[in-house]
């Protein structure tokens, strides 16, 4: 028998989001707006047009921290885990990562010759520009594949064990960039800036960690299964 999971449809949306504000990104991840008064989580995502269950399984993975898939408990929506996953890309692809840049210009002092300044910008750069490739491929190669596997056509050039085997840890280069502002940026008068892109990268590292996993143990086992579902078929 498995163990309940800690939220439910009938919980108020906003005692989710008082539990565990983390939620509130997951919210908008999934399209769903503020201002639903004390409608239980069911009510939210029926008047907002969402999948129920795929909102609770990535809500209820994101919380309770468990990385194991379990067929006949989480009866998700497969297009709606990946319209999840497509808005979590443009998040940080346009709002996430140009922010933290913006304010990383604004607290580091590039005006001068500022060695560590300008290889702590170079450093953001190269790294957003890593995501970028590794989220693009994923949007164009991958969801690609698995809009044809939902429409009923299984491929002989791709599976979803190729995109296992090339999906790599995004969030290991913000660590080395943490290391590098924490360890030998030159203190200034005032760091109240830089300490807040620092808090900024750190939550963004959490993030993108938390984002790698819903895809290896939410989405990579459901694709599975559609595959085998398929092939039986065939």
């Amino acid at each position: 028998m498995n163990e309940p999971h800690k939220y439910r449809p009938t919980d108020k949306m906003s005692d989710l989001i008082c539990d565990n504000y983390s939620l509130l990104m997951v919210m908008s991840r999934f399209g769903l707006s503020l201002g639903f008064g004390d409608k239980n989580v069911k009510d939210v995502c029926e008047s907002q047009g969402v999948d129920c269950s795929t909102f609770l399984a990535v809500a209820n993975f994101i919380t309770e921290g468990q990385c194991t898939y379990d067929e006949g408990d989480t009866d998700f929506s497969l297009p709606a885990l990946m319209d999840y996953l497509k808005r979590a890309h443009a998040y940080f692809l346009d709002f996430n990562l140009p922010a933290i840049r913006r304010k990383l210009i604004e607290a580091i002092d590039c005006s001068e010759a500022n060695g560590v300044a300008m290889l702590i910008l170079r450093y953001f750069d190269e790294y957003a520009k890593e995501v970028r490739r590794h989220m693009e491929y994923e949007n164009e190669a991958v969801f690609t594949y698995v809009d044809g596997l939902l429409a009923g056509h299984l491929s002989d050039r791709f599976n979803i064990a190729t995109f296992v085997s090339k999906h790599n840890s995004i969030d290991t280069k913000l660590k080395e960039l943490k290391n590098i502002i924490i360890k030998y940026y030159p203190e200034t008068g005032n760091n109240n800036l830089l300490n807040a892109v620092l808090f900024d990268i750190f939550n963004c590292e959490q993030d993108l960690a938390s984002h790698c996993q819903v895809e290896d143990f939410l989405f990579v086992p459901a694709v599975t299964q559609m595959e085998r579902k398929l092939r039986n078929e065939h």
